[in-house]
This record gives C-alpha cells, sequence and structure tokens, in this order.
C-alpha cells in the first residue's frame, strides 16, 4: 500500500470512529443557537471552527456540534434553545444578546457561552463582569461604550457636522438594558454637541420610511447600531444611505464591504475565535461563574473611499491614517 493510500485509509479509520463515538455519545456535544441564517453566519462559525481546532478539537472526531439557525426571528430562539437542551450538550454557544437570553431561559445548569453581547449586565445575563455568578459566561462586544468612537469619527470626517440620525432595533431588551448602544449613543451626541434623531425599526418593512424620516428632519449623517437583524439586512441599508446621500457609520466591516462608508468596531471573527477558549475551559471542568467575561481587544476601523468619492467627501488624512483597512 503506498504512504497516500495508508494515509487515507487512516483518517477514514477516525473519521468513522469519529462518528461511532458521537453515536454513542462518548465525545462532548456543543449546542450553538444563532440568531441568523446560516449563509450569514458562515465566517463566524468557521473561525469557532478554528479555534477549536488550534485547542485540539476536530468536528465529528473528539467533538459535536449541533447547530440552531434563528433566522431573526426572535420568538423562534426559545423554542430552539428549549430543543438544545432536550439534546443534554455539554455547553451552549449564543450568539449575540437575543440568543444568549433564549439559551439562559431554557436552562439554569448547562454552562453558556455568549460571543457578542451587547450590555451583558444590564440586560441580567451576568451580575457583573469579573463574576459572572450564573451559568452564563463569554465575550461582550462593548456595543454602548463604542458609541462615542463612532461619533467622533463621523464628525471628524465632516467637522460641520450637526444633525446626525440613529438607527436602532427595537426588538431588544427593554430600558433601562441598552445592548446596542442606543443610550450610550444619545450621551455621546450630547456631549459633542451634535442633534441626534432616533429612529426605532423593528425589522425591513421600517427601512424606508426611517430615512426618509431623517432626510427630511435634515439628518446629514446616519448611525446603524449593532443588532443582529440590521447585520442581516446591511445590503438594504447601505443602499438607503447611498441613495439619500447620507455619511453612515457601522458597527461591523461587512457593512464596509457591502458598499458602506465606514465601520469602526471589535473584529467579529476574533471574537468567535476566543469563545472556543471558553469551551475548552468549561469542557475541562471549570465554572462559568469563575470565567470573567472578557471584553474584544481587536478593533477596526473599515474606510470605503469609493464611497466617500461618490458622495463628494474628502476623508482627512488624520482618519486614513487611523483606518486598519481602506477600500479604494
Amino acid at each position: 500500500m503506498s504512504a497516500l493510500a495508508a494515509a487515507l485509509a487512516f483518517n477514514l479509520l477516525v473519521a468513522s470512529l469519529g462518528v461511532e463515538a458521537q453515536q454513542r455519545g462518548t465525545i462532548p456535544r456543543i449546542a450553538f443557537l444563532w440568531n441568523s441564517s446560516s449563509p450569514l453566519v458562515a465566517p463566524l462559525r468557521d473561525a469557532f471552527r478554528d479555534g477549536l481546532r488550534e485547542l485540539g478539537y476536530v468536528e465529528a472526531q473528539n467533538i459535536a456540534i449541533e447547530h440552531r439557525y434563528g433566522e431573526d426571528k426572535p420568538e423562534r430562539l426559545r423554542q430552539l434553545a428549549s430543543e438544545l437542551v432536550r439534546l443534554r450538550p455539554a455547553v451552549i454557544v449564543a450568539q449575540g444578546t437575543p440568543s444568549a437570553l433564549a439559551a439562559r431561559g431554557a436552562t439554569s445548569t448547562i454552562p453558556i457561552v455568549m460571543t457578542t453581547a451587547g450590555d451583558p449586565v444590564g440586560t441580567g445575563l451576568v451580575s457583573n463582569l469579573a463574576r459572572p455568578d450564573g451559568n452564563v459566561t463569554g465575550l461582550t462586544n462593548l456595543a454602548a461604550e463604542l458609541s462615542s468612537k463612532r461619533l467622533e469619527m463621523l464628525k471628524e470626517a465632516r467637522p460641520m457636522l450637526s444633525r446626525v440620525a440613529v438607527l436602532w432595533d427595537s426588538t431588544g431588551p427593554a430600558p433601562p438594558a441598552d445592548p446596542y448602544g442606543r443610550k450610550a449613543t444619545e450621551e455621546a451626541g450630547r456631549s459633542l454637541g451634535l442633534k441626534l434623531q432616533i429612529l426605532a425599526v423593528r425589522g425591513p418593512s421600517d427601512f424606508r420610511e426611517a430615512f426618509e424620516s431623517a432626510v427630511k428632519a435634515g439628518a446629514e449623517a446616519v448611525v446603524v447600531l449593532p443588532s443582529p437583524i440590521l447585520a442581516r439586512h446591511r445590503k438594504s441599508l447601505v443602499e438607503l444611505a447611498a441613495k439619500h446621500r447620507l455619511l453612515a457609520m457601522y458597527q461591523a466591516s461587512e457593512f464596509t464591504d457591502a458598499g458602506g462608508l465606514m465601520a469602526y468596531g471589535p473584529s467579529n471573527a476574533a471574537l468567535y475565535h476566543r469563545a472556543a477558549y471558553y469551551v475548552d475551559r468549561l469542557l475541562k471542568g471549570a465554572k462559568p461563574a469563575d470565567l470573567p467575561v472578557e471584553q474584544p481587544t481587536t478593533f477596526e476601523l473599515v474606510i470605503n473611499l469609493k464611497t466617500a468619492r461618490a458622495l463628494g467627501l474628502t476623508i482627512p488624512p488624520s482618519l486614513l491614517l487611523r483606518a486598519d483597512q481602506v477600500i479604494e
């Protein structure tokens, strides 16, 4: 038998043993609850798998992963969370605040790793970041804390900026919880002397009216706050901003990839890669309450110069120098 044939035979044997072990329930099962659809989260899913692989976990060999997708329908998440709990996984991983809340509502005993949750204390997911004191831990995306930075960069791009519309997903947890950074954005706007117009939306059927309202009120720019629903429909939002010739600031590079002007926020891929570390620690016996919630350390400023030129906007060199990526 050739070396290549022997290697192929070995890989087939390992895969077969992994499937058999999974069927016998002898390898740990991870349940992943996603807010969005499978195609939209593919890069994040790959980043998580890469993180697991670096820690020695290979799917279907020494770990099993069950995925469920909420398709950005909050009412589905509770049902899917209960379904995953019935599978008795060792750990549940949850995408963002809505999924984490649904998972916590379905179990108080199975460890839960949140990946990109905003305001986990305000939403009641954890009691505090240093000692979560429950069955939830993981990573926050600093949605509120980055609000002032995004407004500052918009004002730096156009120093005479005075009126800014803020697109906010109102389907999230009620105040005083601030998972998407609406309250923090209002406070940042006041400190910068900007007049903000908060526009609540619940889905794509509200987008057109929201942008028309913004333009009617004299908005010169729009900030799209973090939200699974807004992220899913980023192409529509980018097109509406371009149609109404509004400067726009988003929370992730996926928006600038779709033609948006600027984006600033943590690297989502890095957060999902890091989530694998929490899974590893929990599988090895750590308790969620003893694993502090981590804040992101990697941030990305992306500027789309092609969009800036279409708007007749000259991005200041000081802002371009700080950019991690410039799209020509």
